[in-house]
């Protein structure tokens, strides 16, 4: 009697495949941050500075570069604009003909001496009457030794490379530095500046907007561009339209509405119901600098009678200064809203007129 023997599973039996990779990579693509996507490369498309811009524009057409210091706040197109001067310059030799250095990577005094060194040192090919470029963002951080260092290097090799330092503060380059450079000033850009990109990426975009939700984004980013576009995108990204309510969720800044309610108690001498406010301000999580800034703000752009402003001004900047020491607590901000209402209360008794905030 035989007995029949049944097969064994082959062991080369591959496993059930997995999802095709192709169903995912037809999903909507990564899309590049509306930063970056829409960043200038021309200089007459930088948006502001228009005195500082159209010196850097003389400069490409002249084609003689000097060192260059680019000091203002962030977000105002310093970078920018010496990336578009490069590139005027250069042209297609852009790529090998600048490096680029930010405060992200090692600048210290070791990168100087080899990184940088040995870039001016290398022979690369470049349109007539032009020089290698290195470009240094946020030179502010560098450290004393670097900078020394480097200070030698812009004299060695400026027969053919030359330098363009972006930083926020021109007084933390050292002097040796700045008197071998020109320096060049960017300032915060205005609200009217900030709300034609705005509207020009909005469009592009193809975002629904409303009039105030705009206001809100300029209120927030303080003439910084960067942080305007970067706001604009995160409310759309969230809500898909872009009002006052959605920006500030988004920002998590104190409501400027809020404030303006504190101030009016203040200005009419209501000390009970401004230390309420803020109590339920306060009590919602927000930083004592947050609030701080967002009274300023709100102050500063408020209608109201200019004796009056400028107390209220002049004690706002006294609390301010006492919460960025470190006394970032709720009693400083009910001591300024006591100070404020006793000011309202003075000039209220005095008869002044035109007090009500609009």
């Amino acid at each position: 009697m035989s007995t029949e023997v049944l097969p064994m599973p082959s062991s080369s039996v591959s496993p059930p495949a997995p999802p095709s990779s192709s169903s995912s990579k037809k999903s909507a693509p990564l899309e590049l941050p509306w930063v970056e996507k829409y960043r200038p490369t021309l200089l007459s498309d930088v948006v502001g500075n228009e005195e500082t811009t159209s010196r850097l524009q003389a400069i490409a057409e002249d084609g003689n570069l000097p060192n260059l210091i680019v000091s203002g706040p962030p977000g105002t197109g310093k970078t920018t604009s010496v990336k578009a001067l490069a590139l005027a310059l250069l042209g297609d030799k852009c790529k090998v003909g600048v490096l680029e250095l930010n405060a992200s990577d090692s600048r210290g005094i070791d990168v100087v001496r080899n990184k940088i060194k040995s870039f001016a040192q290398s022979k690369i090919t470049l349109p007539p009457s032009r020089h290698k470029i290195v470009i240094l963002d946020e030179a502010d951080s560098m450290t004393t030794a670097a900078q020394q260092a480097l200070r030698r290097t812009m004299e060695v090799y400026s027969s053919t490379t030359r330098f363009a330092l972006a930083c926020n503060l021109s007084s933390k380059i050292i002097e040796p530095i700045q008197s071998r450079a020109a320096i060049l000033r960017f300032t915060r850009l205005s609200d009217s500046q900030v709300l034609s990109r705005l509207i020009h990426v909005c469009t592009s975009e193809g975002v629904s907007y409303t009039s105030d939700g705009l206001e809100a984004i300029i209120f927030t980013a303080e003439g910084d561009m960067r942080n305007a576009i970067n706001n604009l995108q995160a409310t759309w990204a969230g809500f898909e339209h872009v009002n006052q309510g959605n920006v500030f969720k988004v920002c998590d800044q104190p409501h400027p509405e809020t404030v303006k309610s504190i101030l009016k108690y203040c200005s009419l001498g209501e000390t009970k119901n401004a230390v309420s406010s803020m109590r339920s301000l306060y009590s919602t999580g927000y930083s004592c600098s947050d609030i701080i800034s967002t009274i300023f703000k709100v102050t500063k752009s408020q209608n109201f009678q200019e004796s009056m402003k400028l107390k209220f001004l002049r004690e706002i900047g006294f609390a301010h200064v006492r919460i960025a020491e470190g006394n970032a607590t709720l009693l400083q901000l009910l001591g300024l809203l006591g100070r404020m209402c006793e000011i309202g209360r003075e000039m209220g008794e005095k008869g002044e007129e035109d007090m009500v905030i609009e």
